[in-house]
């Protein structure tokens, strides 16, 4: 049987629709801001996004900044109106690890947010930025000494305890610096998030938190130290999940445990974390952010009135939601090749390969999770007809793939610049040097400008720090 022509689904997941225009932008997976000009080119915020290229190097981040800053705005509108609702208020918190510069860190602060950070890396970057340290979250499983004593003595807001070491040595710093920490207290309420296996975080058997079963003695110790005060309990059930009743289920069994420890003191708190999902390709459907936060006051209304308690304080930690779509990643097409694949059924398809100058060094998701991205043409639009296309990377492994399935035009040569939208989170914080090449610039677009958040790394700077390279 003669192979199929490019245009051939066999090869495709079921999801993927072959695009009457492969040129189209989905709605929903781009930053807000992006257009096609009247010459084909994409531009974002007014600015063809190859202009950046050129000026910035590529492969390179490119943020929309009012759709960052908007997108930060509403998820604290939606979680302060839904709190006040139920006779209660929010507190939002940045999920740092998503994407952290100094420029993100003062959006988000301008925009009324706290900002959760997860290392001491974190924590010095969000403190150079100017963040005042009371507006601060750390988390984190295995917290050093020193990041728990440079915590405590900045006086950061909270700290969630992730162990039942993390009690005694909060504590001690607190002791040290003659001060009384807030901390929060990580608790697995065991509902399992319909995502990634890798992305579930509440289910017990991980390294995140303690037990429900556990939590009594906990606290107990955590109200045995006078230098401590508990504010509540912490859960974070996923990442990257599209609906409420996950968030739904877990507040409930949060609050039975709430309910029980009140006996013990008050408790003003109630964090129920984030990973709220967004789109990544058009077959993703995630909930809007303002029914997520109506979804979950309902339930955790409907359960302080069923246990007979005051609504907490609810805090939450948006992420991905905030920083994910607000940002494309571009690239320039190296070679493309056409590769024959045997059908289960018998046959062959063609499955074309165009490879670009970056790949899992500046997006390591795809290899970590076999996440799923979109991608279009950036330079000029086409008429050739859509070709199922694998994006790849240029680094020396199978699995270096940036878009596992797109449908791109037949056309597409050495040359041609292809963006990758939604790549604002996890993608620039989890970037390596595999194979040496430096970390892309990070750039910002806003009204027609442009400026520059991060620098991309140098071959000259990846060779200073090799301590051989000294000797003579």
């Amino acid at each position: 049987m003669a192979a199929h022509s490019l245009d051939s689904a066999d090869l495709a997941p079921a999801w993927l629709e072959i695009p009457a225009d492969p040129n189209d932008l989905a709605p929903g997976l781009w930053p807000a801001n992006t257009t096609r000009e009247s010459d084909g080119r994409l531009s974002l915020a007014g600015i063809p996004v190859d202009e950046l290229a050129a000026t910035y190097g590529s492969p390179l981040y490119v943020i929309d900044e009012a759709d960052f800053r908007g997108r930060a705005a509403r998820a604290r509108a939606a979680f302060d109106t839904e709190a006040a609702r139920i006779g209660t208020s929010a507190k939002v918190y940045y999920a740092a690890k998503s994407f952290l510069s100094a420029d993100i860190a003062r959006w988000v602060a301008e925009e009324g947010l706290y900002v959760d950070v997860c290392s001491g890396g974190e924590l010095a970057l969000a403190l150079a930025a100017g963040i005042p340290a009371a507006r601060l979250g750390l988390h984190g499983n295995n917290k050093s000494l020193a990041e728990i004593d440079r915590a405590v003595g900045v006086g950061i807001g909270a700290i969630v305890l992730d162990s039942l070491q993390e009690i005694e040595r909060v504590a001690d710093a607190a002791a040290r610096h003659g001060v009384v920490q807030n901390v929060r207290l990580r608790v697995n309420s065991g509902v399992h998030a319909d995502t990634h296996d890798f992305l579930a975080t509440s289910h017990e058997d991980q390294k995140f938190g303690i037990t429900r079963a556990d939590a009594p003695d906990a606290v107990a110790k955590i109200r045995a130290r006078a230098e401590l005060n508990f504010l509540g309990l912490h859960c974070h059930i996923g990442s990257q999940i599209f609906g409420s009743a996950g968030f739904g289920e877990s507040a409930a069994r949060l609050l039975e445990l709430h309910r029980d420890l009140l006996a013990g003191g008050d408790i003003p708190e109630l964090n129920l974390g984030g990973g709220f999902g967004i789109a990544y390709t058009r077959a993703d459907d995630p909930a809007e952010i303002e029914t997520i936060a109506a979804d979950i006051a309902d339930q955790v209304a409907t359960e302080a009135v069923r246990l007979g308690i005051a609504v907490p304080v609810l805090a939450f930690e948006p992420g991905r939601y905030i920083s994910g779509p607000t940002t494309m990643s571009l690239y320039e097409v190296g070679t493309t090749k056409d590769v024959s694949v045997a059908l289960p059924e018998g046959g062959t398809a063609i499955r074309r390969y165009l490879s670009v100058d970056g790949g899992m060094s500046d997006n390591a998701r795809p290899a970590l999770y076999e996440a799923q991205y979109s991608a279009r043409m950036t330079n000029r639009v086409s008429d050739a007809a859509p070709a199922l296309s694998r994006v790849a990377g240029k680094h020396c492994e199978s699995g270096d793939i940036v878009v596992y399935n797109e449908y791109l035009p037949a056309d597409v040569v050495p040359g041609d610049r292809i963006a990758v939208p939604a790549t604002g989170a996890y993608c620039w914080s989890l970037a390596s040097n595999y194979n040496f090449l430096g970390r892309p610039a990070v750039v910002a677009v806003l009204n027609g400008e442009s400026r520059l958040l991060v620098r991309g790394e140098t071959e000259t700077e990846l060779l200073a720090r090799d301590a051989g390279l000294d000797k003579k």
